[in-house]
Parts: structure tokens; C-alpha cells; sequence
């Protein structure tokens, strides 16, 4: 099979069908952006040295991953992975590599999830953009492009801190983009920040007197951030204490059981220390299970839910069942509402904090039982061991 051929045909076809839908609104995803994706897909492909067949099925996904996006710009990943599917029969193409293809632009889908390194690089490719001088041109356009032609219309503002928000959640999946893009990103991603600025709310319209009522929405952005990156750092830490008690008591009891059980025969005034020890460790080790052990919400909620602000979106056990364009429609509710943004933030955060107790409590339980419980089998063992003497 003529690899070289076909990629060139496919190059010809994607300038032919974008020349074809051809439209102003298109100020992203046209074909300066896939002959972008192409060529940092290239880049990719170069550096692992891929086979043939692989470069050839990165490069085939690179060129159509985005043509859906003409003709059904919301579920764009599944009509241009058709358009692939359609493109490559039609040359012969092994059904095998149509569906290595076909699951390399399914993977771009948000959250892009890839399962093997030719859909890494196809991902990585297509936000490539994010490590380039020319991204926050690019983020503009695309903030225009989706109020033209989706009618999704988005203030400046807002705009910047979702944009903030998805590069400092986005992590690229190759080594090689870890390596060499991102320290652009990281200089893009720290562009934006600074310009950000708070968010209009109700509170900015003048009240009685003609003055305005301000309040630090910075400061409180800033106060939100902090605290749940505490609330992570205390997390990680009560983990990392029960992760000592369940491997010191887990040895604790192996050792026991090996070495001091058999001996219990020829030695039973050690039966009462060994007994204590034995208690002492499997309820350390069981509060400190205990203390990690996830607990996990249904992962879905009710148009209700959302409506009348209950639920919290931005806590993963409450919509990891859920279908991605009903979260997304939830978010964008979120976003759009200031009250329902703060009062998920601040649901967030209580909720981190009622975790945080419940581990620390047990923590604390643990580490008693430990101490006081280790302290008496000393001392038991002592008396056993003199009362022989």
C-alpha cells in the first residue's frame, strides 16, 4: 500500500472540503489549524521514530480530525471520523487502520482521553496551540468563532478564566510535548493571568448615593484557590500518615505471624503479649483503611439539581455517570450564574473540609491505638518475659 500517496490525496481532499464550506465565521478551526495540527503531529512522529503504518494513521486522523467541525460542529468528532472512515475505503485501506484512524479522532473528544501514543499525539497535536506565540490570537478567534457561528456568546472576561482553567487542568499525555512545550504554555498560561481580571457582578451596580458597592472579587478568588489548594495539601498529608501506619502494622503483623506464632507452644506466657499486639495492630491498620478509603456519590444529578442550585459540579462524585453534554450544559449554568459559581465553590470546599475531618479523626484514632497499644505490649511482654525469670 502506497502510504506516501494516500496522505498526499488526503492532504488534497481536507484544503478541497474546507475551500468547499469555506466561511467567515471560521476564524479557528479552518485549515491554518489543521495544517498546524499536521505539522506538530509530524513533529511528534519524528521524535518516536513511529513505523510506516503508525505515521501514516497519526497523519491521516491529524488532516480529518476537525472536518466534522464544518457540517456538525457539536458532535464534530464523530462526523470526522465518517469523513475518514468514508475517505479511506474508497483507497483500499485495510478496515484494521480505518479503525486505528477512526479512534485517534475520537480520542480529541473534551476530555481527551487517549489509550496508546498514536492517540497521544494525536491529542497533543491538536492542542499544540497552547505552546505557541500565536495562542492567545488563536483563543480569540475562537472565542469569536463560537459567538458567530454556535451562538455562544461569552464576555472577555469570563472567556479568560475558562481558558486559565482548562490549560492549568490540561497536561500533555507524550513526554516529548511535556518536555519541549511546555514551558511555552506555562509562559502562555502566566500571560493570561495576568491580564485577568474579576468578573462583573450584581454587587458593581451603584446603590443609594451613586456609589458602587465593592467588593475584592480577587481577593476572593484568591481566598477560594488557596483554600482548596490547602485542603489538597492536608489531604495528601493524612494519606501519606495512614499510608505509614498500614505499612509499618501490615509488616508489623506479617512478622507476628511468621516468626512468633509457631513459638507460642514452647513459650505460653507470650500468648497474652502476642494477643495485645496482634489486637493493637489490626485496629491501627483497620482505622487507617479506613481513614483512605474513598467514599463516592451516586456521580449524577437532576435538571432540578441544577435549577434550584443544589448540586456541585465542580466535585467529580457528582457527575462521573453523567453524559458529557449534560455536564457541560450544567457548567455552562454555573458559569453564567455568579451565585451558583460561588456557592459551588464554597460547597467544594465545605465539602473538602467535612472529609478532612472524618480522616483526621480516624488518623487520630489510629494513632492512639498505636501508641497506647504498643506501650501496654511492651510492658506486657516485659512482665512475661520476668515473671519466667
Amino acid at each position: 500500500m502506497n502510504f506516501t500517496s494516500i496522505l498526499e490525496a488526503a492532504g488534497a481532499y481536507a484544503a478541497s472540503y474546507f475551500k468547499q464550506h469555506a466561511s467567515e465565521e471560521l476564524l479557528y478551526h479552518n485549515y491554518d489549524h489543521t495544517v498546524a495540527v499536521v505539522n506538530a503531529a509530524s513533529e511528534l512522529n519524528q521524535h518516536y521514530q513511529l513505523s510506516e503504518q503508525d505515521n501514516f494513521i497519526v497523519l491521516i486522523a491529524a488532516w480529518f480530525h476537525d472536518l466534522g467541525y464544518l457540517t456538525d460542529p457539536l458532535n464534530h468528532e464523530i462526523a470526522s471520523s465518517s469523513l475518514a472512515e468514508n475517505f479511506l475505503k474508497e483507497k483500499g485501506v485495510s478496515p484494521v487502520i480505518i479503525n486505528e484512524v477512526k479512534a485517534c479522532i475520537l480520542a480529541t473528544k473534551m476530555p481527551q482521553q487517549p489509550q496508546n501514543l498514536l492517540q497521544q499525539i494525536v491529542c497533543d497535536a491538536d492542542l499544540s496551540h497552547f505552546s505557541k506565540d500565536s495562542f492567545a490570537e488563536k483563543s480569540k478567534n475562537l472565542r469569536k468563532e463560537l459567538r458567530n457561528r454556535c451562538g455562544v456568546d461569552i464576555s472577555k472576561n469570563l472567556w479568560r478564566q475558562q481558558t486559565i482553567c482548562l490549560m492549568e487542568m490540561h497536561q500533555y499525555h507524550t513526554e516529548y510535548a511535556r518536555k519541549h512545550w511546555d514551558p511555552k504554555k506555562l509562559q502562555n498560561l502566566k500571560e493570561q493571568k495576568a491580564k485577568e481580571s474579576p468578573i462583573p457582578i450584581a454587587s458593581d451596580i451603584p446603590k443609594k448615593g451613586g456609589k458602587k458597592s465593592e467588593r475584592p472579587e480577587k481577593g476572593i478568588e484568591t481566598m477560594f484557590r488557596i483554600t482548596s489548594t490547602n485542603n489538597q495539601r492536608l489531604s495528601d498529608m493524612a494519606d501519606k500518615k495512614a499510608d505509614i501506619l498500614i505499612t509499618v502494622n501490615s509488616i508489623l503483623l506479617s512478622a507476628i505471624l511468621s516468626l512468633l506464632i509457631r513459638r507460642l507452644e514452647s513459650h505460653p506466657h507470650l500468648i497474652i503479649p502476642t494477643i495485645i499486639i496482634l489486637l493493637v495492630s489490626a485496629i491501627t491498620l483497620i482505622y487507617a483503611i479506613l481513614a483512605t478509603r474513598p467514599k463516592i456519590p451516586n456521580g449524577s444529578f437532576t435538571q432540578e439539581d441544577v435549577d434550584t442550585q443544589k448540586v456541585n459540579l465542580l466535585f467529580f462524585g457528582n457527575f462521573y455517570k453523567m453524559d458529557f453534554e449534560e455536564y457541560k450544559k450544567g457548567m455552562w449554568k454555573v458559569m453564567e450564574d455568579r451565585n451558583f459559581l460561588y456557592g459551588s465553590l464554597i460547597k467544594d470546599i465545605y465539602s473538602q473540609g467535612i472529609v478532612l475531618g472524618r480522616k483526621y479523626k480516624l488518623l487520630r484514632i489510629a494513632y492512639n491505638v498505636f501508641m497506647y497499644g504498643l506501650m501496654i505490649s511492651i510492658i506486657a511482654f516485659l512482665i512475661a518475659i520476668f515473671s519466667i525469670v
